[in-house]
């Protein structure tokens, strides 16, 4: 793993700050979800064969899949995600917000409404791997929400069956109908609606970048969480922290994808050598070494700084998706971090922790979107509508400086709807 000087790292910044967007994929997307308008399960199906190499008839999942899914999983992993899913539900149900209201003066009521979305996608991706732990991320908070339709698309294997351990996590998180389609079709379904796939208001779950590019491209039609990318960890860590812990961990994100963007800050020359040593021995044992190799090597660094204040700046630049304190009293460096996903603090709270088990959510911010967003949550779910009541004798406390500024902005129709009202005619005199 490449060992470089802060100044290095700002250098390789600047040099990166053009982004070069790969216009084929937008062509190859634009394409797909024009088709499936055009042509709806038709072309699911077809895409279906030609990208996933499956032959379906039937795009639904079965109650008999699900219940064969159920048997071909073993128990102890059914029990480990009925374990994950209490965590994760009993952190997300603080996150519910209520409706409200308030008596701001004599006939004046105010207030705000939160109502669930009504239907809501779900995208889990497959190809390298399968996620149910994404399952639950996703589905859990919809359904804390209220969200009364909830549809997960995911693609098939070869055989025309969807993972079984995705189905568990399905049945267990209350997914109500599960779709055997993948890619940016699957996105455009959701989107516009097919014959058999029902249009959703809002589609939530992470992608490779034909499914990120789908979703950007839809966004406006049905609402989305976040355009996600390549998964991130940044470390930073101190001459005491432990090189094999750290190496463990950054190899433990880079075998997500040949992407994946592992870096290190640390204040310490000898903890970097002894990491980047640390890396190149745990790649070895890896399963798959080959992945986590590419993104090592391809956007892994261990970047040197004089003094923690140095490294904080770094983390806030970049504002990583997970963040990871090896440092002495962490806790006294929080707010020094103003950009980050998720936080983990001190040496026993690795990012697989997060990805699992701790009960947050774990479908995060990337690409240094997390300077402006946040982690999905049961707020992603729900909607609000503002509640406005004013009596007749409330309305004309307020006519005349209402319609003083309707006439400041030309909007004659505003003023005359508040004259028209007995009231204000009664608070401001005649109607001219």
């Amino acid at each position: 793993m490449r060992i470089i000087e802060e100044q290095q790292f700002w250098a390789e910044r600047e040099q990166r700050q053009a982004l070069n967007l790969d216009s084929s994929i937008d062509e190859a997307v634009l394409g797909i979800i024009q088709d499936v308008r055009r042509r709806g399960d038709d072309a699911l199906r077809e895409m279906t064969k030609k990208f996933d190499g499956a032959e379906i008839q039937e795009l639904v999942v079965s109650s008999e899949e699900f219940k064969e899914a159920r048997a071909l999983i073993p128990q102890e992993v059914y029990t480990s995600l009925e374990k994950a899913k209490q965590r994760i539900e009993s952190f997300h149900a603080e996150q519910k917000e209520r409706s409200w209201f308030i008596q701001q003066q004599d006939g004046v009521l105010l207030g705000q409404m939160v109502t669930p979305i009504e239907r809501v996608g779900i995208y889990i991706p497959g190809g390298k791997a399968a996620y149910p732990s994404t399952v639950l991320m996703n589905a859990i908070p919809a359904k804390l929400a209220g969200v009364q339709h909830l549809a997960m698309a995911t693609p098939p294997r070869q055989d025309g069956k969807v993972e079984p351990a995705v189905l568990a996590a399905a049945e267990i998180a209350g997914v109500d109908k599960v779709y055997k389609v993948g890619g940016a079709q699957a996105i455009a379904a959701f989107a516009y609606g097919t014959e058999t796939v029902k249009k959703v208001s809002k589609i939530t779950g992470p992608g490779n970048s034909y499914v990120a590019r789908a979703k950007k491209w839809v966004f406006g039609d049905v609402a989305i969480d976040m355009i996600a990318g390549p998964s991130e960890l940044c470390i930073v860590a101190d001459e005491a922290a432990n090189p094999v812990f750290a190496a463990s961990d950054l190899l433990a994100q880079a075998e997500h994808d040949e992407q994946a963007a592992v870096v290190c800050v640390t204040t310490s020359r000898s903890f970097a050598e002894q990491l980047s040593v640390q890396v190149s021995e745990l790649l070895g044992q890896m399963e798959r070494g080959e992945i986590a190799k590419k993104s090592v090597e391809g956007q892994g660094r261990i970047i040197v700084v004089d003094t923690l204040t140095a490294a904080w700046e770094i983390v806030n630049t970049l504002a990583p998706e997970h963040l990871q304190l090896l440092v002495e009293n962490p806790m006294e460096q929080l707010p020094n971090i103003r950009n980050a996903g998720a936080v983990f603090i001190g040496p026993y709270s690795p990012e697989a922790l997060g990805d699992y088990m701790a009960g947050p959510n774990h479908t995060l911010p990337t690409n240094g979107t997390a300077a402006f967003s946040s982690p999905l949550g049961v707020y992603d779910f729900v909607k609000k509508s503002s509640l406005i009541q004013y009596t007749e004798k409330a309305l004309g406390a307020v006519a005349e400086d209402i319609i003083r500024l309707a006439e400041v902005e030309g909007l004659t129709g505003h003023a005359q709807s508040i004259r028209v009202r007995e009231g204000s005619v009664n608070a401001i005199g005649t109607i001219d």
